[in-house]
């Protein structure tokens, strides 16, 4: 069940790299490669809401020697959505005509990379997929080549390599404390630790992952990116790769650091309540459309 959601993505992408996206047919071979992805994405979810997670360990190796897959309601959910944005924003755009060759690979790539990191089991393993979905949306954010997407570009790459550097540190300290990597093993390790040990490493993550969504008072880069991005990969950006930082709060916060978040849970409000408060406020205050839909991303993340 994993290779049909995890793999359709990642090969699609690789044959369909070297073809020239501006071609209508091979457009519309990346959306029924997309399409195919998100079927598959929604017969797995069925079968985890039905009969409950899932979860394998890549090439059968030993449980602690391979990599963790493990697909629950919450990772097929957030891929569902996610792989759903990405089929109807490559849609848009073959329908509308593609401006760069390479449009449809990149969004298979993130596909892959989002779908893998909502349906792995290993917190190093979450890191690399979500790494596969970033470096594709860096090229990605560009499209359209003109001075406002390249400056986007910049702001948005910067930014979110400054919360991949943040979070691949709190992944090293977390493996310092645990001694694994392994999602489940990490929640039950850490639960018996000292608070003092595990505190600064959940605060390193809870900072990673708001920059990565553009939540209060990690919003600057926000609002110039979504404006001055291509429409569709706006809709990209807000509607599935910051998914990545919605569920890495829920899962790290949820699963792993329970006791964590239950120390840290009123500033998860205030931040949560001052983004839908600023958020909003923003929005009704300035005068593009655009510019109202980047500051009201910011309040739907609170």
């Amino acid at each position: 069940m994993f290779a049909l959601p995890l793999g359709i993505a990642w090969i699609a992408a690789a044959l369909l790299t070297p073809l020239n996206g501006r071609r209508p047919w091979v457009g519309w071979l990346g959306v029924a490669a997309l399409g195919a992805t998100f079927i598959a994405a929604l017969v797995l979810t069925v079968r985890v809401l039905t009969d409950g997670p899932i979860e394998m360990v890549a090439g059968n190796w030993p449980v602690g020697a391979g990599i963790t897959l493990r697909a629950d309601a919450l990772g097929v959910l957030f891929a569902v959505v996610s792989l759903g944005v990405l089929l109807v924003a490559l849609t848009y755009e073959v329908l509308g005509g593609v401006h760069e060759g390479t449009l449809h690979a990149l969004i298979l790539f993130l596909a892959a990379g989002v779908n893998g990191a909502f349906l792995t089991g290993d917190v190093f393993n979450f890191y690399v997929f979500f790494e596969v979905s970033m470096t594709a949306a860096f090229v990605l954010s560009s499209y359209g080549r003109g001075q406002r997407q390249i400056r986007a570009t910049v702001i948005f790459t910067v930014v979110n390599l400054l919360g991949s550097t943040i979070f691949l540190g709190g992944v090293a300290a977390l493996y310092r404390v645990t001694g694994t990597l392994e999602m489940r093993a990490v929640g039950a390790i850490v639960d018996v630790l000292e608070p003092r040990s595990t505190i600064v490493i959940a605060v390193t993550f809870l900072v990673a992952f708001s920059l990565k969504l553009g939540l209060f008072p990690f919003h600057f880069w926000l609002p110039p990116v979504y404006r001055d991005t291509w429409p569709s990969v706006a809709a990209i950006l807000a509607g599935a790769l910051a998914n990545i930082g919605s569920y890495g709060l829920i899962r790290f916060g949820g699963d792993l650091m329970v006791r964590e978040l239950q120390l840290g849970a009123p500033v998860l409000l205030a931040l949560g309540a001052l983004s839908i408060i600023y958020g909003a406020h923003q929005a009704v205050s300035v005068r593009s459309a655009r510019e109202a839909l980047a500051y009201s991303t910011i309040g739907q993340a609170g």
